[in-house]
């Protein structure tokens, strides 16, 4: 069961300035030096450890009446339940005597239906196994607890003072016996790694895990990518990223987008600038123009490399060319393709070159082949087969070597113009 330490008074009823009696949370406040007023929970809060220490003074929204008011008299009963308390302090504590939250508050307005509303410059700490795992404070907002959770309305900003996650959102609700830290409302998170906005974000402080839910945006500083999705989970010490929603990743160089990777999902270690994604993956080049497809690939975007160890296709857009593979590698720097298991390329007019293997330079726009050639041309119609190819499948300049060492067979295939 949790429990407030503190002192206590003897819960005695009291009479409020006006005359009138209330029931109302312990509640302490000094006047010059002598101790003024008391107050007793409700029947319904009495199961609450709560305790509330006032530094300043305790007033009561109304005027004193100086005549015995009303018990029955509707304004009488408003001032009862709006009180206005100076020099808060809000805290709660777990089974073990633990704290769980404390929130200060220069000014705070208590009503029967709230434990604190409409409270000025709150500040405190949210704790988890007797650690505070997040500073808070707000210029104003609206406070409420029920001895399990803390739930607060109004400009949040949220600090984790271990790795410097800050959270910033219009309300925030701390649940300690899940762990959970849930900010919510125009979110906006920022990290030295990473900045991002969300409808939602759910921490777990033992995991140091935050999730982002609703129209997420998140910008990392290194590598320099943006992400978009709906559901973003951030391991803050292990610095990966993943999402399990569809996402786009687009890569920056000088403050302008190179690459933009797709998938159904993703992974990115910010440690190692990894990125894989998975599945329908797909990632667009900007210079050179290509698109590279697969059900999962894995893209180095330090070194610039991407791998796919599954049926991949690559698409020149410029040349017009399509290559598909069983699995490939681009280092995009050196504009080099390598592929791998039933390569097939195909240009502009439907001509075909097959393979085992097959590097792709595409600056020199020339392939090299090896094993099992086989190379088709509609016009004029041409089939031929070797061992190894080279040329450009795109002008249809195209060699094919076959045969043994003893038997060497060379064909060159020439398009009608006579060019080569």
């Amino acid at each position: 069961m949790q429990h407030q330490k503190g002192r206590t008074n003897g819960g005695r009823k009291s009479q409020l300035p006006g005359g009138s009696k209330t029931n109302s949370p312990h509640f302490y406040s000094w006047s010059g030096g002598k101790l003024w007023e008391n107050f007793k929970l409700p029947k319904n809060w009495s199961y609450l450890p709560l305790t509330l220490f006032l530094v300043i003074g305790l007033f009561s929204c109304g005027t004193p009446s100086p005549t015995k008011p009303d018990p029955g008299d509707a304004s009488n009963q408003d001032r009862d339940s709006k009180l206005t308390f100076f020099g808060v302090a809000l805290e709660q504590f777990d089974e073990v005597g633990r704290p769980i939250w404390k929130v200060k508050a220069i000014r705070a307005k208590y009503t029967k239906e709230k434990e604190i509303g409409e409270a000025e410059n709150p500040d405190g700490e949210l704790y988890q196994d007797g650690k505070i795992v997040y500073t808070i404070k707000a210029d104003k907002a609206d406070i409420q607890q029920d001895g399990k959770q803390l739930l607060l309305r109004g400009k949040i900003l949220a600090t984790d003072p271990l790795n410097g996650v800050v959270l910033q959102g219009n309300e925030l609700e701390w649940r300690p016996q899940e762990d959970l830290l849930i900010v919510r409302n125009q979110l906006n998170g920022n990290h030295k790694q990473l900045k991002a906005t969300a409808q939602e974000a759910r921490v777990k402080t033992r995991e140091q895990r935050v999730e982002f839910s609703g129209k997420v945006v998140a910008t990392a500083n290194d590598p320099q990518l943006q992400m978009r999705t709906e559901h973003l989970i951030w391991q803050v010490k292990e610095e990966k990223l993943i999402g399990n929603r569809p996402i786009e990743i687009d890569r920056y160089k000088d403050n302008k987008i190179t690459d933009r990777g797709r998938g159904n999902a993703a992974e990115i270690n910010l440690k190692t600038k990894v990125a894989t994604i998975q599945p329908k993956a797909q990632l667009e080049l900007l210079d050179p123009s290509m698109q590279i497809t697969s059900n999962s690939m894995t893209w180095n975007i330090k070194q610039e490399i991407v791998k796919t160890n599954s049926p991949v296709r690559v698409f020149h857009k410029t040349e017009n060319v399509t290559v598909t593979g069983n699995q490939g590698e681009m280092k995009i720097p050196q504009k080099t393709v390598y592929l791998t298991g039933n390569v097939n390329a195909v240009g502009q007019r439907r001509q075909s070159l097959k393979s085992n293997k097959l590097t792709w330079y595409l600056d020199r726009k020339l392939l090299e082949a090896q094993g099992n050639i086989v190379y088709r041309q509609i016009d004029p119609q041409l089939n031929f087969t070797g061992e190894t190819a080279i040329g450009n499948l795109q002008t249809e300049n195209i060699v094919v070597k076959g045969g043994s060492s003893k038997e060497r067979v060379l064909t060159e295939i020439i398009p009608q113009d006579g060019s080569y």
